[in-house]
């Protein structure tokens, strides 16, 4: 195996809870950025990254601070220009490190800043693009024996007011250390704050922070800490890479382990589409190779304690020159059980990273195990005949992941054996004539999540198993079991529901008792109390002449509710289609609305519901507009278009993804949390619920955040990690936010507390 190999590893423990416990609790973690627990903060100057001198101009993203010195340079080794924190901070002392410390410190680790006086200390940084960016912050200490005590101090690092890390120097070379975090902030400013826990006087040389692109190294919301970066197949006696080599000033440490190093003085083609990381050459120019082909690369590394969770990035390059057609096939294993992705192949020369965080890595030791193949490269060439029936010819391709017939003139129904394509993950069979129904396998597959299929635009082929032609009589549809992800599954909601099959005219007539009791009404049209024979009460919606939608949208929320069905929606009973009567009938539920819940009531009407045990499930999700043409590749379940829930990002790019779901969903939560909606109509202006909340957070006011019929009776800690979990489901860029699975562990945490 010989391959360019060089890799990122961050690691962290566990989530641990927010607010003042955090300090005591947790060591060295993955913590959300920003508990936003209140704490007195002294009056300083903030470090703008827009305030620096014009000649830092082209280092626009880096704010460099020399602690201890009182003047502005440029660095000789990188650079880069570093300015005094005299002007920034008016606490501590300043020292020099000792004169038996190396001779070639760098500039910045000659000076430091101590603080003999108060617990907390604490430097303000306000980076040009603000909160709600990816940020990387690097805190430097070379202690140098500066106090002649020759007694190295242990203290606390904090980002804001959660535990950054402790800084313990005691292996620590005589060129000292740093700590590295990513984190996405939520506020304007980055308070980096140094804390004496009593075991000697806390001190700091170098304070850095560099912007990188928000879509790498994904925070989830948290923090990452303990990075580190290896350059593997460089001499361990050679010099860390690191800016300006590295755009992003990221560390890259040699290393060589027991392996054999080559390298390249070939060109190396990133483009930025190849390179999202931005990878320094010189990086990727190094490789090392085992002693013999058929013995793979080992790496074992272990993390600070069985609770971390590790987030590795691989970064490969080929830099052999192989036979011609030849190529490198890579396997990663982890731990001997599974294996990170399917099979990598290299190109020469050609950058790729592979990612594992989600799930993230965690275990007492970690050993991958990188193996590596040469394959011939064969390339295959198909005469299509793209009309008439799908050939049979396409399932004898069982490599091919995606397939895209879409707008031919192919007729006939969807063939079974394409369910049977093994790595297919992408159906496209739109805009032909195709008839018949789609296959119960492909549906199940879809359902499953593990195909993205689009067959819409085909006027004669169905979803449902049989097939079933629209009638002059009345059908009552029975629900196909299926699953979504629906967001509500974080309200804990069980429920079992009985299915229904109505065939008789008038039935819906007579089950609301001829229409007597509404209970709700929307652009659809009125909703309607009914009773089953049985007693079951049931909602009954019945589209109105006068509305907005016709018969092309209840159809289409009639045909997808019967593919996608959840205990967290609210169940489609059945539907009645005769003649001008058009009606869609759901399971009823008694507690009626969210928003009746709420102390504000000045809005449209939630589609949230509540069951008489104050479970709730989603209704009414706009299948018809979200989900509009059969080609949608993402059902929503947010209420689509509804003023104030709308994803901003969305709302730009008209890109749908899960994460707009997410958004939504935070500012559901705000609205439980707060008693309010998330739009309060006034007189001249509208006000968001985001812009009443946040300078709320910002001061600490969680009194006033609270809904006021709880009157002050609520546990401070958990309504901020409520808070919190908002917070983490809202920003701007849906990359930035928490994956609903992690907000599901966090308000199952919060619920268990």
């Amino acid at each position: 195996v010989a391959v360019g190999y060089d890799f990122l590893i961050l690691g962290c423990p566990n989530g641990y809870p927010l607010g003042p416990s955090i300090w005591a609790n947790s060591k060295n973690g993955l913590l959300p950025v920003f508990s936003l627990v209140p704490y007195l903060r002294r009056p300083y100057r903030l470090l703008m990254s827009n305030q620096l001198p014009l000649s830092f101009s082209k280092f626009q993203g880096f704010i460099s601070i020399d602690c201890g010195n009182n003047e502005d340079y440029i660095d000789v080794d990188t650079n880069i220009p570093y300015i005094s924190d005299k002007g920034l901070i008016d606490t501590g002392i300043v020292k020099t490190v000792s004169s038996d410390s190396p001779t070639d410190l760098p500039r910045y680790a000659k000076n430091l800043r101590s603080f003999p006086q108060g617990t907390r200390n604490c430097y303000t940084l306000k980076p040009e693009k603000g909160k709600n960016n990816n940020y990387l912050n690097r805190a430097t200490f070379v202690y140098g024996n500066y106090d002649g005590e020759n007694q190295i101090p242990l203290f606390d690092l904090h980002l804001g007011v959660n535990e950054w890390t402790t800084v313990n120097l005691t292996n620590a070379s005589p060129y000292g250390y740093y700590f590295d975090i990513i984190h996405v902030p939520l506020t304007d400013y980055i308070d980096v704050c140094l804390a004496n826990t009593g075991h000697g006087v806390p001190f700091i040389s170098a304070l850095e922070l560099r912007h990188l692109d928000n879509s790498i190294y994904q925070t989830q919301g948290m923090a990452l800490t303990k990075i580190r970066g290896y350059d593997v197949g460089r001499n361990s006696s050679d010099f860390s890479i690191r800016y300006p080599d590295d755009v992003d000033d990221r560390v890259w440490n040699p290393t060589l382990f027991n392996w054999i190093p080559i390298t390249t003085n070939s060109t190396i083609y990133s483009e930025s589409s190849e390179n999202p990381y931005d990878l320094p050459d010189v990086v990727l120019k190094t490789a090392a190779k085992t002693q013999n082909s058929s013995i793979p690369l080992s790496l074992y590394w272990s993390p600070p304690d069985s609770l971390s969770k590790c987030y590795v990035y691989f970064h490969f390059a080929e830099i052999e020159k192989l036979e011609a057609g030849q190529q490198r096939e890579l396997k990663i294993n982890l731990n001997g059980e599974r294996y990170l992705t399917e099979s990598v192949k290299l190109d020469y020369l050609k950058p790729h990273t592979i990612v594992q965080n989600n799930p993230p890595i965690s275990g007492e030791r970690i050993h991958f195990s990188i193996s590596a193949n040469l394959s011939k490269n064969e390339k295959y060439f198909f005469e299509i005949n793209l009309t008439g029936e799908i050939a049979t010819s396409f399932s004898n391709l069982k490599a091919m992941q995606s397939l895209d017939l879409s707008y031919n003139d192919l007729t006939g129904p969807l063939p079974e054996f394409l369910s049977e394509m093994p790595n297919l993950n992408t159906l496209n069979v739109s805009g032909n004539n195709l008839t018949g129904s789609v296959p119960e396998a492909l549906l199940q597959k879809f359902r499953d999540g593990k195909l993205a299929l689009s067959v819409g635009e085909n006027p004669d082929l169905c979803l449902s198993v049989p097939c079933k032609r629209k009638k002059k009589k009345e059908v009552v549809v029975p629900i196909v079991a299926s699953s979504i992800a629906a967001v509500l599954v974080l309200l804990f909601i069980f429920s079992a529901l009985v299915i229904y099959r109505r065939k008789r005219k008038g039935e819906v007539v007579s089950i609301t008792n001829n229409f007597r009791t509404i209970i709700g009404g929307g652009g659809f049209g009125k909703v309607y109390l009914g009773k089953l024979k049985d007693e079951t009460q049931v909602a009954v919606k019945l589209l109105s002449t006068s509305s907005n939608q016709g018969y092309k949208e209840f159809r289409a929320e009639a045909q997808l509710l019967m593919i996608v069905h959840h205990k967290n929606l609210v169940s489609l009973v059945g539907y009645c289609d005769e003649g001008a009567t058009k009606a869609l009938i759901y399971e009823y539920m008694a507690s009626g609305n969210l928003l009746q819940h709420l102390s504000v009531t000045n809005t449209n009407p939630s589609n949230i519901l509540l069951n008489e045990h104050m479970q709730a499930k989603i209704a009414d999700f706009g299948l018809s507009r979200a989900f509009a043409t059969e080609n949608d590749s993402h059902v929503s379940t947010r209420p689509a278009g509804t003023l104030g829930y709308v994803d901003p990002e969305f709302q730009s790019s008209g890109n749908f993804n899960k994460k707009n779901d997410v958004y939504s969903f935070g500012i559901i939560l705000f609205e439980l949390i707060t008693g309010r909606t998330a739009i309060v109509r006034g007189p001249v202006r509208n006000n968001h619920i985001l812009d009443w909340v946040n300078p709320l957070i910002e001061r600490g006011d969680v009194q006033n955040i609270i809904d006021p019929r709880l009157e002050g009776e609520f546990n401070s800690t958990s309504a901020w990690k409520a808070i919190e979990i908002a917070m983490s489901c809202i920003p701007s860029y849906a990359i930035q936010r928490l994956d609903m699975s992690y907000v599901l562990a966090e308000l199952k945490e919060l619920h268990n507390a």
